[in-house]
């Protein structure tokens, strides 16, 4: 009873941030993503009636602070009955700082958890299971432009556009490789019940929703570009307007936003966007990945550059 399963993070280009049913882990909003490529996480799960308790390995260390989240997605995918699991998670990118490891890391999990237990589930079951793990996760069963329709009762995830037919670049600058201080569903919380911002931030995700929608049918990036940057930026205000503030950038983060600025004005197709982290994504179109990618590694701060395509969904390794 043993699977392995490969999954990619995927990056958000319309946001979403707060919840509407913390128990159920449901999205307060709507949201937009593309799936990486060339970043992932690769997860295997062997159930076997002779443990007596879940043991998860990251990157070849015990990780005892996940293992709860972890043994809980199993619960919903095999049943509290299961037999106890040993999960291997190994990722190519730093953890826990801003670059969406939880989504790829429960999607993969998800799929192999299902198929160590023979259980033949749907790819739209497996995005709800995911989902009640990491919000985020349900996208990254899917492979390319993603959208996540948000209702009171479910989630909904399906691709808006494949991964050939635009196929746009990510270069992701690692300005820090630490774990951020605050988690992001604690730090939704703080922000639903203190940032002001929060209720205006509710009732302008829809037409943010509409207006990347078109973007990417047509093939728009100047209309992508300015809808993603400019929702990205309110998010980090609802933030940054909390009580207490939760600020995830450094000096670093700034200076990525202004190189990319400069890339701009100097006639590149490329945009910024940032998560719950101090990492930065410059998405951009293939001709000028190389422009984007020199300028921001040599900006003051970065310590790493990693350079990703559009990628596919969650899947099996090797499967039987």
């Amino acid at each position: 009873m043993q699977a392995t399963a490969i999954a990619q993070p995927n990056i958000a280009l319309i946001k979403y941030w707060g919840k509407c049913d913390l128990g159920r882990n449901l999205p307060a909003v709507g949201s937009i993503s593309v799936t990486l490529k060339d970043l992932y996480t690769e997860v295997s799960v062997t159930l076997s009636s002779d443990r007596l308790q879940d043991q998860l390995l990251v990157n070849g260390s015990e990780n005892l602070p996940m293992l709860a989240r972890i043994s809980a997605c199993l619960d919903s995918v095999v049943g509290e009955n299961r037999a106890r699991a040993l999960i291997e998670s190994s990722s190519n990118f730093p953890i826990a700082a801003g670059l969406a490891s939880s989504a790829s890391a429960f999607a993969a999990t998800t799929v192999a958890a299902a198929s160590a237990a023979n259980l033949n589930l749907g790819t739209d079951e497996l995005a709800r299971l995911a989902g009640l793990a990491s919000g985020s996760a349900a996208r990254s069963l899917y492979d390319g432009f993603v959208e996540l329709q948000n209702t009171a009762e479910t989630i909904s995830v399906k691709s808006i556009r494949d991964t050939e037919s635009w196929p746009l670049q990510v270069v992701v600058a690692i300005t820090e490789v630490g774990p951020k201080a605050t988690g992001s569903t604690e730090a939704m919380e703080i922000s639903r019940a203190t940032s002001p911002f929060y209720d205006s931030w509710i009732d302008q995700q829809e037409q943010d929703l509409d207006v990347a929608r078109l973007a990417i049918s047509q093939q728009d990036f100047g209309s992508l570009a300015a809808i993603a940057e400019h929702n990205c930026l309110k998010m980090h205000s609802v933030m940054w307007a909390s009580r207490p503030s939760m600020m995830y950038w450094n000096s670093a983060t700034m200076r990525c936003m202004q190189a990319v600025r400069q890339l701009q004005e100097d006639g590149h197709r490329v945009f910024f966007t940032i998560d719950a982290g101090p990492q930065v994504k410059a998405v951009c179109v293939s001709e000028d990945v190389d422009a984007v990618a020199e300028a921001l590694a040599n900006t003051d701060g970065v310590r790493e550059v990693m350079t990703s395509g559009l990628g596919h969904a969650a899947r099996l390794v090797n499967p039987s």
